[in-house]
Parts: structure tokens; C-alpha cells; sequence
């Protein structure tokens, strides 16, 4: 997957904002001012950061090359994948609406209602 095909992946998540807090190097994405998603460079290659499950962190760094502990990030709770074709894009896809869907997940319950009745937990949990 290249950065411009996940950047707009990204954006199409209903209420998305791109923010740039770090400079220019570094893209943040939100929802309601939590950061779900980053795209920068790693080593001189295109990548993002994405929360994650614990547990399934670590299984998809197990299972792909190009997914590493999250850089700069909790490495507990967020992953580093390498834009370089070792992950599938699907799976790039699937990475990102689950850290969305997390964040979603953790936000106040008056914030997460609203999401929920104006876009259905279908397209905010997919």
C-alpha cells in the first residue's frame, strides 16, 4: 500500500481529522482528538502507526516481517508497519479500522453514543 492510498483510507473514517502537532514529517490522524493512526517515515521507508490489542500486537509482528513495535509509541499497545509491501494491503485495511475502532471504543461514553446513532456501529467497528 502506498502513503497516499492509506492517507486517504484513513480519512474516509467518518469524523477524521489530519493533524500535524510533530511538523511536517509526521502525520497524525484523529478521532475527537485522540490519535488512532500516524504516517511518517521509518529507516527511510513509508510507515504508519497503529494501535492494537495487546495480544494481537505481538502476533502480527510474528507474522509479518514489516510489522514492528510501535516506534516512538507504547510498545505494548501500538505497531509500526512498514509501507514496503510485506503486509498485505487488506490487512494494512483491516490494522487500521481496528486501531480506529479502539480508539472509538475508549472515547466518553457521551462522544462514542454520538458516533454510534449518527454512523451505526457497523461502519465504526468494521
Amino acid at each position: 500500500m502506498q502513503r497516499a492510498e492509506l492517507r486517504s483510507y484513513l480519512l474516509a473514517r467518518p469524523e477524521v481529522i489530519e493533524d500535524l502537532p510533530f511538523g511536517p514529517e509526521v502525520a497524525v490522524y484523529k478521532i475527537k482528538g485522540r490519535m488512532f493512526a500516524t504516517l511518517s517515515r521509518y529507516r527511510e521507508v513509508d510507515a504508519t502507526n497503529l494501535k492494537c490489542d495487546p495480544d494481537e500486537a505481538q502476533a502480527l509482528r510474528d507474522i509479518f516481517p514489516g510489522v514492528l513495535p510501535g516506534y516512538h509509541m507504547n510498545k505494548k499497545h501500538w505497531n509500526t508497519v512498514l509501507l514496503d509491501g510485506t503486509v498485505p494491503d487488506y490487512e494494512i485495511e483491516r490494522m487500521a479500522d481496528r486501531s480506529y475502532g479502539l480508539v472509538v471504543k475508549g472515547l466518553r461514553k457521551v462522544e462514542r453514543e454520538s458516533l454510534e446513532l449518527a454512523y451505526g456501529t457497523d461502519t465504526l467497528y468494521r
